[in-house]
């Protein structure tokens, strides 16, 4: 069932974090904030919604960084109920598709919850203070891909943040599968 997480929670400041990344490095929110902002995304290796866009994910990436955006992706599934979530096949995902941003394991799920993530894909953009200017879709792709020419609703966004400090009034959120939350 497809999860749709709140509208933006315009200012909210950026919880910090000390996770394990696939490079064997634990970092911090300090370590990833770019200089003109921040991209967190919570993603994950066996979401098709996260798989139909995972191209346009590490394509985004890049080209904000570019324009002195940090980038990080975090995976914080139950990774005994979901193998595919393992942090080996993490590392093995972030490897194989050359990932130009760190991907980081949340294996307790105290940073998914600590930020209110809901779904893979989940998208915060903070502005270069740390504070939430953008909690938006990617693009128009559902379970599938949008058409190729769809708008770059996130990388826009992000560009504004990273120019103005501020995001886009008008958001549409991401949606995706639920965050696989550990029982007992």
């Amino acid at each position: 069932m497809a999860v749709s997480p709140p509208v933006c929670d315009f200012g909210r400041p950026a919880p910090d974090f000390s996770l394990l990344g696939t490079d064997g490095r634990i970092w911090r929110y300090k370590d990833v904030a770019g200089p003109r902002g921040t991209l967190v995304m919570f993603i994950c290796n066996h979401c098709p919604y996260v798989q139909s866009i995972l191209d346009r994910i590490l394509r985004d990436g890049a080209d904000l960084q570019a324009v002195g955006v940090g980038v990080v992706a975090i995976s914080a599934n139950d990774a005994r109920a979901y193998r595919d979530d393992s942090f080996e096949n993490m590392a093995e995902l972030a490897r194989e598709r050359a990932f130009p941003f760190p991907y980081l394991y949340d294996e307790t799920q105290a940073v998914a919850k600590a930020y209110g993530a809901e779904c893979t894909p989940d998208f915060f953009g903070f502005n270069a203070a740390g504070h939430l200017q953008y909690r938006g879709r990617l693009d128009a792709s559902t379970r599938s891909a949008a058409a190729k020419d769809a708008r770059r609703e996130l990388y826009e966004a992000m560009v504004m943040i990273a120019k103005t400090g501020l995001g886009p009034s008008d958001q549409t959120p991401s949606m995706g599968c639920s965050i696989k939350w550990k029982t007992g």
